[in-house]
């Protein structure tokens, strides 16, 4: 039922059957009323032309037997007749059915009619009376009171009443006749609802079914126009909706794939804060970000926000003010900018961009620290230049050796000051992806051995023995620049040498690790700190004082050799025990033969 009802055809049905049960109410009640009177006034009449029928019966015969036989054959079957010539005495009557006795004493008794004995006025009066039929029963009567002779003070008066059961008999064949035509038109109007509606509502469910797979993204749904009325311009209509939600469903879809692709393709940090500071949208390198807080931290919490970030995340919604700040966030230095979005007049929330300038910050301070050491470094041959070449312009030496000494420092720190200057260049060359490579297919033994026996001559002058081992085949062969490697085991060895005591050793050994040549230059001097083995290959970085002995050099070999091993596609490391000697280890890549 429920159904029905809250469909069209049920609302229809319902409606065209209230309409017309109140049309047949208004017609019954009228056409009730209308009867009624009618009958009413018919009946009046009817009782009217039959008593002065019986008053010219009655005065114009003289024999009363004769008069009744006429009256009875005159009269209608329905009506009967009372005859009194004095108050509350019948003289004559005509009485067809029960019940006729007490009939007559209440028409005789009833006050009303007792003025018709002396006047010439009819009266008529509806009454209840015993039933004609039935027992112990009272049923309505209309009765007309009539005199029989007029012009004497007293004379005789007719009553005729009939009952009023024809009217009502009427009356309900009347009601039975409504509401057989109120069946019949429920008949009707069920069925033509029905129909009538049918016609309207398969259209509009089909498109209610089209509204449901447009709803579920089908896009693509159309409607079929059966008519061109407003059902058909509808599905028109729906139609037309179809195709621009298809169309602007789309746009949207390329404006969010490029949005995606931009904020994806950013290498900054881009997070959206709703107001309740919810993260809502982030793109990758921001999800790396939180979750490497996440890590750092050990926080289970959704958005583990630095505190630094969350105050401006509170001035941002709370002023909708733009800031625009660098802060150091877990050892990490970023750009931030944090603006306010909104919906319309609104503040909805918040977007905070966030650039990583810890390489910038990185680079300053290597650029810094370069400038220093240079500085430094150049300070101390140059100073010494000065105060020497002073001191020959002056004659401060008084003899030509003591000239000739001065000379030769001055000399020397010239020499050490190209070096330096070298140095930086090829350097600055080799980072600037300048250095080109001569590279060949050689034998690695033969190789290193070589380059190893070089400096057998300097080992044995500072006390130091110098040995050379290989474990790998004499035909492990790799493809190398042999100067560039020569210029590696220069520095690795001399820097062997100089910072191992005397009567130490240095061992050069070739190894086979996977698919790589490992070279290792070992010494047993006094070791590298743990604190300073990670910042040996860094530019002008040198060692305490107590490992070098006094004889420190630029700082920069170091740095050389680690960019020409990762040109090699190699790699290079340290390793050390304070008091028991250092190993450098650099991989090269085996060729296959």
């Amino acid at each position: 039922m429920n159904r029905i009802w809250n469909s069209v055809v049920g609302k229809l049905w319902i409606t065209i059957l209230l309409l017309v049960s109140f049309v047949l109410f208004i017609v019954t009640v009228l056409l009730l009323e209308f009867l009624g009177n009618y009958h009413s006034e018919t009946v009046e009449e009817t009782l009217n032309s039959e008593a002065n029928m019986i008053a010219n019966i009655f005065n114009d015969h003289d024999e009363v037997a004769s008069s009744l036989e006429i009256i009875e054959d005159v009269i209608g079957t329905e009506t009967n007749a009372v005859i009194a010539e004095e108050p509350f005495d019948s003289n004559y009557y005509i009485h067809d059915g029960i019940n006729g006795t007490e009939t007559r004493e209440k028409i005789l008794n009833e006050p009303s009619f007792q003025k018709v004995f002396e006047t010439s006025e009819t009266v008529m009066k509806e009454m209840l009376l015993p039933s004609l039929t039935e027992q112990n029963r009272l049923e309505s009567y209309i009765v007309l009171a009539s005199p029989l002779q007029t012009g004497e003070e007293q004379h005789g008066v007719v009553f005729i009443y009939q009952s009023l059961e024809v009217m009502d008999r009427t009356a309900e064949r009347t009601t039975n006749i409504v509401f057989l035509s109120a069946f019949i038109a429920l008949l009707l109007t069920t069925f033509f609802a029905f129909f009538l509606s049918s016609r309207i509502t398969s259209p509009l469910r089909k498109m209610r079914e089209g509204a449901f797979e447009l709803a579920k993204g089908n896009f693509d749904t159309k409607v079929r126009a059966t008519s061109s009325d407003e059902i058909g311009q509808l599905a028109t209509a729906f139609n037309q909706m179809g195709r621009q939600l298809k169309h602007h469903v789309e746009v949207i879809n390329q404006e969010k794939e490029q949005l995606s692709s931009i904020l994806t393709s950013m290498a900054d940090v881009v997070i959206t804060f709703n107001q309740d500071k919810t993260i809502l949208l982030s793109n990758p390198p921001a999800e790396k970000l939180l979750q490497k807080w996440v890590f750092k931290n050990g926080s289970t919490e959704a958005q583990p926000l630095p505190a630094e970030m969350l105050h401006m995340l509170d001035h941002v919604l709370g002023f909708e003010e733009e800031i625009v700040d660098e802060l150091e966030i877990e050892g990490a230095y970023y750009a931030i900018n944090f603006s306010p979005l909104y919906s319309g007049e609104s503040i909805r929330g918040a977007v905070a961009v966030l650039h990583n300038m810890t390489e910038q910050h990185r680079l300053e301070k290597l650029r810094e620290d370069f400038i220093a050491n240079v500085s430094h470094e150049l300070r101390t041959p140059i100073a010494m230049l000065q105060g020497y070449s002073e001191a020959i312009l002056d004659d401060v030496g008084a003899t030509e050796k003591e000239r000739r000494e001065m000379t030769k420092i001055i000399y020397e720190e010239s020499l050490r000051m190209g070096r330096l200057v070298t140095d930086l260049l090829n350097l600055a060359r080799m980072e600037s992806g300048h250095m080109r490579l001569y590279k060949e297919i050689v034998q690695l033994n033969n190789s290193i051995e070589r380059m190893t026996l070089k400096f057998a001559q300097i080992a044995k002058e500072n006390g130091v023995q110098l040995s050379f081992e290989t474990t790998v085949d004499d035909w492990a062969a790799s493809q190398i620049d042999q100067d560039r490697i020569e210029q590696v085991m220069t520095n690795l060895i001399d820097n062997a040498i100089r910072h191992t005591p005397r009567e130490g050793q240095v061992v050069v050994r070739v190894e086979q690790q996977q698919e790589y040549a490992k070279i290792s230059i070992n010494d047993n001097g006094v070791g590298i700190s743990e604190k300073d083995l990670e910042f040996v290959f860094e530019r002008f970085y040198k060692a305490d004082k107590a490992r070098t002995l006094g004889k420190g050099g630029t700082g920069l070999g170091l740095a050389i050799a680690s960019n020409i091993i990762k040109a090699h596609e190699g790699k290079i490391y340290a390793e050390s025990i304070i008091g028991q000697g250092t190993s450098f280890v650099f991989l090269l890549p085996l060729k296959n033969m």
